[in-house]
């Protein structure tokens, strides 16, 4: 572009061989804009013109010759044509019209090669290419032949070419016609196994047929092959060797499609052989040493993929490869896999490998309580030949090794140590890792020396010597369902509320908190003391003898009854039986009762006691004295246990009777003259009574009655009565200064006493004799006054009776 004047400019806007249309700014003021050429060789030459209204800004010169420098200047002019401003710029016109394409070959399935005749003048061509899809594009290029890419494979193409300058470029050629051929095939391959390669490819529509070849790295000779499939298998190849493959396609014109590029399949590498399988140790971990034979034939980089069917795999590039971690017990599989680029080789033989057993588990200890002889058990493990135990006593610092095909080992052992036990299984590929060990503590040893005692009715001390390995003793008394325990970690214990009258199994057994409880000790019998008797009922068969019954079931008891008086003695009985008699009880005293049970096993509790009261005691000594002739004082001694009494008087003629607690009684209504029978009822103080009978007793005869006196001859008087029977009488006067008596013969009613002194008062009782010869002092007095008759007795005179003093 040349820079305009006063902002006027112009530009070359296209160029052929024969025209150039250009493109300027408008002017202001213009009316008209004139386009003057000339060649620039000749600037002021002008050849052609063109002019163009003022609303235009774009116009063309034509009829210009081709590949032509010219200048071209443009004028804005005004109403009168007058020139306002002008721009100039120069340009080449396009090359004229090119020969058509002389040649057109495919180089490949997308590239067309063109081959035209050169025009002079051109700088550079452009081929325009288009297809019967509407496709079109121009390519430039600087000389032929010219390749044409990117284009479709297989397509049917229409070129045509133009030359081009500085100026532009000339009008296109007549058109040929070119196709692509068929694109390269894209294969791909892979090897199945070893010996063998499939290679495939996308079939294309337009392929008739397809040609492949095929050669082994390093060599010279390739094996081709054609087929109409979409894929070839190649077998009898060499293992684990590398190919070159290549191929194209036909089509239906017989023409050679694109080649494919090379590629590379290398066949499955051979099987490893002579694989060898061993146990190894790292870190204290088990690990399976996979070792194999390498074969040195095979092409590139081979890894080996080692696999066991107890999920373990290992890679390698070398010939050895470690499984880790192995564990115990395990059957494995192994097999070795070669692989490379093209897949797995098939696997090696299978190898089948047994690790080293477990460790045995389930330790167990029987036979424990057996002194002596211990016998250790586990369980058998797979794959084990042998076992070896180890048995150390927590003590000693030797060890017992027991070598066993079986699941048990018996060693010597003794109650109350621990002992640590552990089992190795072996076999060809060696011992099994530690395992269980057993902290095994026997059984403690039964307690020695056991004494049972009883210490009361229902307790029985137990007494042993401690025993090695003992923490705890358990005791236990058993009877019947019923099971009485105590435990303790002192050697004694006290069995207390025993059933009476039992016979218990007493076992001491030891324990300790690890092995628990010896249970294979010895049991001792052991009887409890009778059953205290039940149910005590006295019954007093006399007065100094009772009858004791109880109740009581004991087995070959013998019972003991105590009477313990309240005086101090002590009266007993025994018996077998469920009763005993108890005699010379003493009277009036208070007993208490009990029963005790005894045998071997020793005495039952004492019963509950009944208390026992006997009958009171007669009083000793009885006195009956009479007061008056129907009144008597009846009085005894002591009596013990006495609270009342009731004496008795008894005779034909009437009874009298008094009820006292006194000593001593005072009973009316005595008839003189009679024989008294004298009994007493002795009442104890819980009602208890006794019957005492005395010596009889006989009142005083009876007093006379119809005392009279009489005076007879002289000085004498006459005393009569009123008697019966063949009884005894003297007669008292008692004068002031003198007293007179005189005995009446038995069977006489009178009796005469001379001599009296008249002029005086006398007191006459008339009373009778007891047969031992005593007067009877119970009689009453009769007064009389005895007057004078000169010096003589006279009047007697009947004064009345007084009472006996």
């Amino acid at each position: 572009m040349v820079a305009a004047q006063s902002g006027f400019e112009v530009s070359v806007f296209s160029a052929t061989s024969k025209a150039v249309i250009l493109k300027w700014t408008r002017y202001s003021g213009a009316s008209s804009y004139k386009i003057l050429v000339a060649p620039k060789s000749s600037p002021t030459n002008y050849i052609a013109f063109a002019q163009y209204g003022a609303d235009v800004v774009m116009g063309s010169v034509i009829s210009l010759s081709p590949n032509t420098n010219y200048e071209f200047t443009i004028l804005a002019l005004d109403n009168s044509q007058g020139t306002l401003s002008n721009a100039s710029i120069d340009s080449f016109t396009a090359p004229d019209l090119m020969d058509p394409i002389q040649t057109v070959k495919s180089k490949n399935s997308r590239t067309l090669v063109a081959e035209f005749s050169l025009q002079t003048g051109a700088t550079n061509y452009i081929i325009r290419v288009q297809n019967a899809d509407g496709f079109f594009r121009e390519d430039t290029v600087s000389s032929s032949p010219a390749e044409i890419q990117n284009l479709t494979p297989y397509t049917d193409y229409t070129l045509s070419i133009m030359s081009m300058n500085s100026g532009g470029r000339s009008q296109p050629s007549l058109p040929v016609t070119a196709k692509t051929v068929l694109p390269p095939l894209q294969l791909s391959s892979s090897s199945p196994n070893n010996d063998t390669i499939i290679v495939s490819w996308v079939p294309n529509a337009y392929a008739v047929q397809y040609s492949l070849s095929i050669f082994k790295f390093g060599s010279n000779n390739p094996m081709n092959y054609n087929t109409s499939d979409s894929s070839l298998t190649i077998s009898g190849l060499d293992a684990g060797s590398l190919y070159v493959v290549k191929g194209h396609a036909w089509d239906i014109e017989g023409r050679k499609g694109e080649c494919s590029l090379n590629i590379n399949q290398t066949t499955r590498p051979p099987s490893p052989s002579s694989v060898n399988v061993s146990v190894v140790m790292s870190n204290g971990v088990a690990e399976l040493s996979v070792s194999w034979t390498l074969n040195q034939e095979v092409y590139g980089s081979i890894q080996y993929l080692v696999t066991s069917d107890q999920n373990l795999t290992c890679n390698s590039t070398s010939s050895s490869c470690i499984l880790s971690p192995a564990q115990c017990g395990e059957v494995h599989t192994i097999q070795v896999t070669a692989i490379n680029d093209a897949g797995s080789g098939y696997p090696s033989s299978p190898t089948v490998f047994t690790t080293f057993p477990c460790p045995p588990e389930n330790l167990a200890l029987v036979n424990a309580t057996l002194e002596g002889n211990c016998t250790l058990t586990w369980n058998t493990v797979p794959y084990a030949d042998s076992y070896k135990a180890f048995i150390k006593r927590g003590d000693s610092a030797n060890e017992t090794c027991c070598n066993t095909t079986s699941n048990s080992c018996t060693y010597q052992c003794e109650c109350g140590y621990t002992y640590l036990m552990s089992v190795f299984a072996f076999n060809q590929a060696g011992s099994s890792p530690q395992g269980e060990i057993l902290n095994y503590t026997t059984l403690p040893c039964c307690p020695e020396d056991v004494s049972i005692s009883a210490v009361s009715t229902d307790t029985l001390e137990i007494m042993w010597a401690a025993s090695r390995g003992a923490e705890l003793y358990e005791t236990r008394a058993a009877h019947s369902s019923e099971v009485i325990l105590c435990n303790d970690t002192a050697p004694v214990c006290a069995l207390s509320d025993l059933s009476c009258d039992s016979t218990y199994s007493v076992v001491v057994t030891p324990c300790n908190e690890i092995s628990g409880c010896n249970s294979a000790c010895k049991a001792y019998s052991k009887d409890t003391a009778p059953c205290m008797p039940t149910n005590l009922m006295l019954s007093l068969k006399n007065s100094s003898c009772v009858n004791v019954s109880w109740a009581a079931n004991n087995t070959a008891a013998t019972y003991m009854v105590s009477a313990q008086g309240d005086d101090g003695h002590n009266y007993m009985c025994t018996s077998s039986e469920n009763s005993c008699v108890i005699t010379d009880l003493l009277c009036g005293s208070q007993y208490e009762v009990s029963v005790i049970a005894s045998n071997a096993a020793g005495q039952s509790l004492p019963s509950f006691s009944d208390f026992l009261d006997t009958e009171p005691c007669c009083p000793v000594n009885i006195t009956v004295n009479q007061v008056t002739p129907a009144m008597s004082n009846v009085s005894w001694s002591y009596a013990k246990g006495a609270h009342s009494f009731i004496t008795s008087l008894t005779s034909p003629r009437g009874q009298a009777r008094c009820h006292t607690k006194d000593s001593q009684c005072l009973m009316g209504c005595i008839t003189c003259g009679t024989n008294y029978t004298v009994t007493m009822e002795v009442f104890g103080h819980s009602g208890q009574k006794s019957n005492c009978t005395y010596q009889g007793f006989s009142s005083s005869a009876c007093c006379p009655s119809g005392v009279r006196l009489y005076t007879t001859a002289a000085n004498s008087l006459r005393v009569y009565w009123r008697s019966t029977g063949n009884q005894s009488y003297i007669i008292d006067m008692v004068g002031t200064n003198i007293s007179y008596n005189c005995t009446a013969s038995p069977g006489q009613n009178r009796c005469d006493v001379g001599g009296i002194q008249c002029g005086d008062v006398y007191h006459v009782v008339v009373s009778p004799l007891t047969p031992e010869g005593s007067k009877v002092l119970l009689c009453p007095r009769r007064l009389y006054s005895v007057t004078c008759s000169g010096s003589n007795v006279g009047t007697v005179i009947y004064r009345g009776k007084r009472s006996v003093d």
